[in-house]
């Protein structure tokens, strides 16, 4: 793997403009008020340096000084460590365990067959029909704590919140009776941060 340039004093996220793995690190970048640069990579025509960066040649990549990191999940929680405020995953071994297997489910479930190749269309439908079930069933959680981990945010709300962004368009709806996790939805999506997070082709999905 390439070293990245020493003439990168900022923090440098390479990213795409409707990636959703990307958009989970720009949230977490703001939500933390780090300043950084986006290189905005068009898929289709990828940059030759993102290739010495990064062995897969895919966004995100992040670097920061001496290091580049990829896989959205890494970068999280990498930012969370090296950045703590505001803490974005718990300091007990047993809370943080349950956080990374809710990152887990979330990738395993949900985002790779909507948003990685090789899924067939029946692993699409399955995944959206746990989607709705599961937020549905979170509204009584959401009915007492304002998280999915309590009251604060967490690395686990940054994660699914790109997903939950994408709803209108992914063609997937909530229940009506689901009003404590429309609320929580909406909760998030009015934070500055998770606004600053968007690109103009993420405004427009809503």
């Amino acid at each position: 793997m390439a070293t990245p340039s020493s003439k990168k004093t900022l923090m440098t996220l390479y990213s795409s403009n409707d990636c959703v793995f990307a958009h989970r690190v720009r949230f977490v970048l703001e939500e933390k008020a780090m300043e950084y640069q986006t290189i905005d990579v068009d898929l289709g025509n990828r940059p030759e340096d993102l290739a010495e960066l990064n062995p897969y040649n895919q966004v995100p990549t992040l670097v920061d000084r001496d290091l580049a990191i990829h896989e959205s999940v890494l970068i999280m929680e990498y930012l969370d460590e090296r950045f703590p405020h505001p803490p974005l995953i718990p300091v007990d071994p047993i809370s943080r365990a349950k956080v990374r297997l809710g990152l887990l489910r979330f990738d395993r479930d949900w985002f790779a067959p909507l948003f990685q190749p090789g899924y067939g269309a029946e692993q699409v439908k399955t995944a959206k029909e746990q989607i709705r079930s599961t937020l549905a069933g979170l509204n009584s959680i959401f009915s007492q704590q304002r998280y999915l981990f309590g009251d604060d945010l967490s690395v686990l709300d940054c994660a699914i919140a790109p997903l939950l962004w994408r709803m209108p368009v992914l063609d997937i709806s909530l229940p009506a009776a689901a009003r404590a996790t429309q609320n929580y939805m909406d909760r998030i999506f009015s934070m500055e941060s998770f606004k600053r997070s968007l690109t103009p082709a993420e405004k427009a999905m809503r």
